[in-house]
């Protein structure tokens, strides 16, 4: 029903995000994927997945349409909703989940709080054929920064004592906004927004 909502960040949050389009205020559910690329934003378009259940009406946001399509996917499995695919993609990036399911690790996927191994493995079998049609789009998604500068800004937060993932996911934000930066650009901004 709807492709996107663009307008203005009226309030973001790790899980949440609300879009003013002119005075009309959008709640949509969000992952830390999209989180880090609109937490500093002062407009976001948002691709959405729109969900009609018995008890409510729920938004889902994205950041690109690869994550949205990853979201659909996951959803497709049985087994897995809403909430559990947005911990899926909050965990790891579409790239990295291309990665996790074409080389079939279903224990690093199990690593997700709330997955199980068998819906780990679930989740492998049924989109392991599924997503050659995304591969393009995935890439296109991905931080454009010379592979070496950003796995040195990860160690260097990773030394400092911060998680890997949230490092990782911060690291991607901050590429996105500027895809040029030095190892020394890159961790100066992200321990602002750590």
């Amino acid at each position: 029903m709807y492709e996107y909502i663009s307008g203005t960040v009226a309030e973001v949050a790790p899980t949440y995000a609300v879009l003013d389009v002119g005075g009309v205020g959008y709640y949509l559910n969000i992952s830390l994927e999209t989180f880090s690329a609109i937490e500093h934003a002062e407009r976001a378009k948002l691709y959405v997945h729109y969900v009609v259940r018995e008890d409510a009406q729920l938004l889902y946001g994205f950041s690109t349409r690869s994550e949205r399509e990853f979201f659909r996917l996951l959803i497709g499995v049985s087994g897995v909703g809403g909430n559990t695919a947005r911990m899926i993609l909050s965990t790891y990036s579409p790239r990295e989940l291309q990665n996790i399911i074409s080389t079939g690790n279903a224990v690093l996927l199990k690593n997700v709080k709330g997955l199980g191994l068998k819906t780990a493995q679930k989740i492998i079998v049924e989109l392991t054929g599924k997503l050659t049609a995304l591969g393009a789009d995935a890439e296109a998604a991905a931080p454009v920064a010379d592979s070496g500068t950003f796995d040195e800004a990860l160690a260097a937060l990773v030394m400092l004592g911060f998680a890997r993932t949230a490092a990782e996911k911060v690291l991607r934000g901050v590429l996105r906004e500027t895809p040029s930066a030095t190892v020394e650009e890159l961790v100066r901004m992200a321990l602002k927004r750590l």
